[in-house]
């Protein structure tokens, strides 16, 4: 049954949440700033791609799953059995007209399904078809992403469609590739494809799935126990199938004597985006954040101005959203703005106040940060230094109000005061909460506005 989305055209907004005012000499700007999009179904007429747009239909997408299929999938097996439950539940979950492709990975990348270099269309006929073939999945062979990723975008890339999205499945480690080898193909696929990456089980390598995840502009976490894989891939999937519009950036103008400090998404989770700028034109950068449907991210936004005098004022920054203008390099507007501001005063008590959204997402940040580094202390050895930055860690959490990692954090310590930070190391951690800990240190509870 086709899914018909909401007939109207999607609206974005931007707000900026800020302490405009600076004492006498300063210079660092910090603005969050909200990013919403609501009511959309009709983004590629919206947006400038008639020729992919039917009236009330979602956009046109193409989705390529990648499935582990090392021989390490065997163990327990139960575990490929699940994988392909929760393959052929995410195909379930394709709407109609939506392109397809069922890729098996190991040391090498194969076509499941349909195969000969192509993608099929989502109906209930080839729903079908690609269930069958996947029953004929069997585990064995080793572990190169590299090449299941360079196999998603040779086929998402036959589709002229709007969105192009990767689910990817692991269980190992990619030992049949170098590093080296995994960083250039994320290099050349990211800004083609967004990719979600899920590890399941707990012999897989955390920052790899992750840095698949941030590289795409995807999702990453764990599935621990095989049996919450089909649950998983089912809400992957879904969210994938409400996605209304690719490649939108947000595009940052400064004025001339005015530096760009860093750019970082912080809400739904931390990602820096600094690194990844293009530039657009004088003074304008652009900066990816994939692929939307209806939802809000919050970015904190950083730059240095020239220092003023007192009474001065002055446009630090103007936000605003684009996306891709087809056939050509040029991008257009999608019409919401903000602005950031710089008002030099003599009032102190205005000057060094904290902005309340500034403050948290400040925190939210260093909670990530911080509970990454105390994990590495841990594997290291370092009891001492894993202790110190853990406690960290659960004092943010729990002054934030992030209940969902402060619970994640009380599988790795005991919390003596939480409002101090006091915590003992637990003698023995499960390697699942150890790994999910990490996985999911980069999200964020949004702050109350």
């Amino acid at each position: 049954m086709a899914k018909l989305s909401k007939p109207n055209v999607p609206q974005f907004a931007v707000d900026v949440y800020q302490n405009e005012y600076l004492p006498e000499g300063g210079r660092e700007v910090n603005a969050i700033v909200t990013v919403t999009a609501t009511g959309g179904g009709t983004v590629g007429g919206a947006v400038g791609a008639p020729h992919l747009y039917t009236p009330g239909r979602a956009p046109s997408a193409a989705v390529a799953v990648m499935v582990d299929c090392s021989g390490s999938m065997d163990y327990p097996p139960a575990k490929m059995r699940n994988a392909r439950d929760a393959t052929a539940a995410a195909v379930d979950t394709l709407r109609d007209g939506v392109h397809f492709a069922v890729i098996a990975g190991t040391h090498v990348a194969k076509e499941v399904y349909p195969g000969g270099g192509r993608l099929a269309v989502a109906d209930a006929s080839t729903r079908e078809q690609a269930k069958q073939a996947l029953r004929r999945l069997h585990a064995g062979g080793g572990t190169a992403i590299g090449t299941w990723l360079r196999l998603a975008d040779r086929l998402l890339s036959s589709a002229d469609v709007a969105i192009r999205h990767g689910i990817l499945l692991t269980d190992g480690r990619n030992e049949h590739e170098s590093p080296q080898d995994l960083r250039a193909a994320l290099d050349d696929c990211a800004g083609r494809f967004t990719c979600d990456a899920r590890g399941v089980g707990t012999d897989w390598e955390v920052k790899e799935v992750t840095g698949i995840a941030s590289a795409l502009l995807g999702t990453a976490d764990i599935v621990a126990d095989p049996a919450g894989l089909a649950a998983d891939f089912t809400r992957m999937m879904e969210t994938a199938m409400g996605k209304e519009v690719a490649d939108v950036a947000l595009r940052l103008w400064t004025p001339v004597g005015t530096t760009v400090r860093f750019v970082k998404q912080v809400a739904p989770a931390v990602e820096d985006l600094t690194g990844r700028r293009t530039e657009s034109g004088p003074r304008s950068g652009d900066y990816p954040t994939g692929s939307w449907g209806d939802e809000s991210r919050d970015y904190h936004v950083c730059v240095e101005v020239p220092p003023a005098h007192v009474g001065q004022e002055m446009l630090a920054a103007r936000v605003s959203l684009v996306v891709p203008e087809p056939g050509t390099d040029s991008a257009r507007s999608l019409g919401a703005q903000g602005l950031v501001r710089a008002v030099w005063t003599d009032d102190v008590a205005a000057s060094t106040s904290l902005n309340p959204q500034v403050a948290h997402y400040t925190g939210q940040a260093e909670l990530a940060r911080t509970i990454q580094q105390g994990l590495d202390l841990r594997k290291a050895g370092d009891r001492d230094g894993a202790t110190a930055k853990l406690g960290r860690a659960v004092q943010l959490a729990s002054a934030s109000g992030n209940a969902d990692t402060a619970k994640l954090l009380a599988k790795v310590v005991d919390v003596v005061d939480a409002a101090t930070g006091t915590v003992r190391l637990k003698a023995k951690v499960a390697e699942a909460d150890e790994m999910t800990l990490e996985t999911r240190s980069t999200k964020t509870v949004r702050v109350k506005k």
